[in-house]
């Protein structure tokens, strides 16, 4: 390994929205009860659209929501999705976990090392960055709509599903943030900008499997959630403890002292204590090496 520089002395939290943050999909706080939509019966639409038109789920559901809007007379932009955002609920503790861990991370490395936030969602970006959430995160990657000249939604200009999920961790891994940016390149681990090691994956089951096994395997951490009360939840994760796919699984309660609170700063404390021995390793170098 060469060593010129230390610069990897980022923590980077990834989560998941819809059930990581939230008990429900975003949909079903904001633009189905807006259009007066019935949650169970536009989710079996669009799976059974899906599957017989051999289509993408993601995109299957932003299509539905357009048509929908049109057939009820109402007109999506983006200031409509945003406004919609302070209609969704979250976990408990979620809105004062981000900055209780960056208080936390900073005050346990003496602001050696710091912590950022990031979202991967294939729900809508035009409604997570308008949530009292948004301020937390680095970066948000969410699905995303094309509006037209008349500010109306036309067509998805952005897709996130649970396979392109793991785009945006390389993203995250190599400092290649803008879309417009080629992460095909092959970048040397001295120069990406958070190694896997430093990252740590939410997610809350089946569609985070790609993102919680490369996180995993890469050697960074991969935490699954449940729902309290669902057993089904449970089981996902339980399955995906015993596939190997995750580290740990707790309940999605974020609040101070909760399992999942006590797990993830046991790992930020592991990487801080590894971020700062790799420090010293680098200064010895500088100072004996060749």
């Amino acid at each position: 390994m060469t060593r010129k520089r230390f610069h990897h002395n980022t923590i980077a939290v990834i989560y998941d929205f819809d059930g990581t943050l939230t008990p429900q999909p975003m949909q079903e706080y904001t633009v189905l009860p807006k259009l007066g939509i019935e949650a169970k019966e536009f989710w079996s639409r669009v799976d059974r659209e899906a599957k017989e038109q051999n289509a993408d789920g993601i995109a299957t559901y932003m299509r539905l929501m357009i048509e929908q809007a049109d057939v009820k007379k109402f007109k999506i932009t983006r200031k409509d999705l945003g406004s919609l955002s302070k209609n969704i609920k979250y976990f408990p503790g979620v809105e004062d976990f981000f900055e209780k861990t960056r208080q936390y991370t900073e005050e346990k490395s003496e602001n050696k090392v710091k912590i950022r936030h990031y979202v991967i969602s294939s729900g809508l970006k035009e409604i997570i960055e308008k949530t009292p959430l948004a301020r937390h995160f680095h970066n948000i990657f969410a699905s995303e709509y094309y509006y037209d000249i008349y500010n109306k939604a036309a067509f998805p200009n952005v897709i996130v599903n649970d396979t392109l999920k793991t785009q945006f961790l390389f993203r995250i891994n190599k400092g290649k943030e803008r879309l417009s940016e080629s992460i095909n390149t092959h970048t040397p681990f001295e120069d990406r900008a958070i190694p896997f090691e430093n990252i740590i994956y939410i997610g809350d089951g089946l569609t985070d499997v790609p993102c919680m096994t490369v996180t995993n395997k890469e050697g960074g951490f991969a935490i699954a959630v449940y729902k309290a009360h669902s057993p089904e939840g449970l089981k996902t994760c339980k399955e995906l403890f015993q596939a190997d796919r995750i580290d740990y699984l707790a309940k999605a309660d974020y609040t101070e002292g909760s399992d999942l609170y006590k797990i993830v700063i046991s790992i930020i404390d592991q990487m801080i204590a590894n971020i700062v021995l790799l420090k010293e390793s680098y200064s010895q170098y500088k100072k004996y090496g060749d």
